[in-house]
Formats: structure tokens, C-alpha cells, sequence
């Protein structure tokens, strides 16, 4: 049996106990929450988070893309979220490589380069000051005074709140 398989598997069973089928589009704790999509990364269990309390953006480093951009001016805007919160961790594959490396190494063997940039970064918390800046300065976000950012603590589940100061 495939990984797919048995994850399919696990999602019939939990079709058959579901019972959450009335929560509301907007997330009941009107907050978005920004995330590596690291497998060790647990947010739902980090912040004690169930199904309908928050808008859940993964990608590659928790870094403020356009496409994050995107999905956070949609949350805001017609789903009702007020808060943000970033959390980038310590041990983060996303400071293994260079931007320019992956890209030239990708276009070698496709004959295409990409569109996307990686964002790879070297510093985590230096890129979490960066993605807080990034979105305090958005024109498309009517809320960006409540937007606090972390570095997860690989080694002990804790975080490390950065600052922009």
C-alpha cells in the first residue's frame, strides 16, 4: 500500500466521525497564520488551534511571497482576519542553498527558469523582521498594525517572538 493509499484510508475514518460540518467560513479566532510547511511544524498543536479557528498559509520557509500576499489580503479583506502571525524555524531547510544556485540548477535541467523566486534566506530571524516589514508595507492589507512574528525552537517546541525594533 502506498503512503496516498493509507492516508486515504485514514481520511475515511475520519469522514465517518466528523461532526464539525456547520463551522463558519471565516475562521472563529479571526486570525492567519503564517508557517513553514516543515513536517515537524505542527501549528494546530503549537497554538492549541482546532478545524475553523485559523487561516493556515504553508510554503517553503513561512516566507511572505506574492502568492502569501495573496492569500492573506483575501483573508483580511472577505474572510475577516485581523491578526497575523509568521513563524519561520531555527533549522530550516530554506537556509541550505542560495536563490541563484537553485534556480541555475533547475534551469540546467529543464531548459526553464523559473518564474518564482526560492526566498531562500540565511538568517531566520533576520527573514521574519524582513516578512514583517514586507507585509506592514502592502498597500493591499487594511489590517497591518497587528502582525507579531516567530522563530520556532526545532530542538524544544518553544518560540522566540522577533521584533521589528
Amino acid at each position: 500500500m502506498t503512503v496516498t493509499e493509507e492516508l486515504l484510508q485514514n481520511a475515511k475514518s475520519y469522514s465517518a466521525t466528523f461532526t464539525k460540518g456547520d463551522l463558519a467560513m471565516p475562521p472563529a479566532r479571526h486570525v492567519a497564520i503564517v508557517v513553514c510547511m516543515d513536517a515537524r511544524l505542527n501549528p494546530y498543536g503549537i497554538f492549541g488551534l482546532t478545524e475553523g479557528d485559523a487561516h493556515v498559509i504553508r510554503n517553503a520557509g513561512g516566507v511572505v511571497t506574492d502568492d502569501v500576499i495573496r492569500s492573506l489580503t483575501i483573508s483580511q479583506r472577505l474572510l475577516g482576519t485581523e491578526e497575523i502571525i509568521l513563524v519561520h524555524h531555527f533549522d530550516c531547510g530554506m537556509r541550505t542553498f542560495q536563490d541563484d544556485e537553485f534556480l541555475n540548477q533547475i534551469t540546467s535541467d529543464t531548459g526553464v527558469r523559473p518564474a518564482w523566486i526560492p526566498r531562500s534566506f540565511t538568517d531566520s530571524v533576520a527573514d521574519v523582521r524582513d516578512s514583517i516589514t514586507r507585509l506592514q508595507n502592502t498597500p493591499f492589507l487594511p489590517i497591518r498594525s497587528a502582525i507579531r512574528g516567530f522563530v520556532y525552537q526545532d530542538k524544544t517546541g518553544q518560540l522566540q517572538e522577533v521584533t521589528t525594533d
